[in-house]
């Protein structure tokens, strides 16, 4: 089993600490931060270069090449899929991709 590396931009890395601050801000502190652990870890998951991943169903992010899948039925985690990377270009809303 070959890992490849994980790269997050900054947006993404943002997203995902703005989730965390509103869950936080109801009093659930030790949630957001399973809910953090929780995403980065099935970030990690993706390392692995037995799978791969099928293209965005969204015509704009499918022509660029950017593959997606979902996370907890809510979010969608957009990515480009390399041999030896990926590259975490999105995580958002799923209702909010057009």
């Amino acid at each position: 089993m070959g890992i490849r590396k994980i790269s997050i931009r900054h947006s993404v890395a943002d997203n995902i600490s703005s989730i965390a601050w509103f869950i936080e801000s109801k009093g659930m502190v030790k949630t957001a931060e399973k809910f953090v652990d929780a995403i980065y870890d099935f970030l990690e998951k993706l390392a692995d270069d037995r799978k791969s991943y099928a293209l965005c169903r969204n015509e704009v992010r499918r022509v660029l090449g950017y593959k997606c899948i979902t996370y907890r039925k809510k979010y969608t985690i957009v990515f480009i899929e390399t041999d030896t990377e990926i590259i975490v270009s999105e995580f958002i809303l799923t209702k909010l991709i057009t």
